[in-house]
């Protein structure tokens, strides 16, 4: 059976009463070893990893190209869709364009 909070000791200064206990090893903790993230408090080795793994998604150089590529990819649509309506801006009659339909 666990210990119950109030009898419970840091896990790193086995001399400290523990004041959290860290959600994700479930590890009890004093005031100096865990901190507030996110709303909820961790110990610091837990944010650590937490951090790192966030932080390695992969290359920063990656997620550029791919930001470029799609800005590329975008202006290639704009380019084909003002050409698409120039031509169709073209086929329209010139006496459309005279004002007889107005008079």
């Amino acid at each position: 059976m666990p210990p119950s909070f109030a009898d419970a000791r840091c896990f790193q200064h086995a001399e400290r009463p523990a004041v959290a206990r860290c959600p994700a090893c479930e590890r009890f903790y004093c005031r100096e070893c865990v901190t507030e993230h996110g709303g909820r408090m961790i110990c610091r080795n837990c944010l650590k990893d937490h951090l790192d793994a966030a932080t390695s998604t992969g290359p920063s150089w990656r997620r550029a190209a791919g930001a470029w590529a799609l800005a590329g990819l975008g202006w290639c649509w704009m380019v084909l869709i003002f050409y698409w309506l120039g031509q169709i801006l073209i086929r329209i009659p010139s006496s459309f364009h005279n004002g007889v339909f107005l008079e």
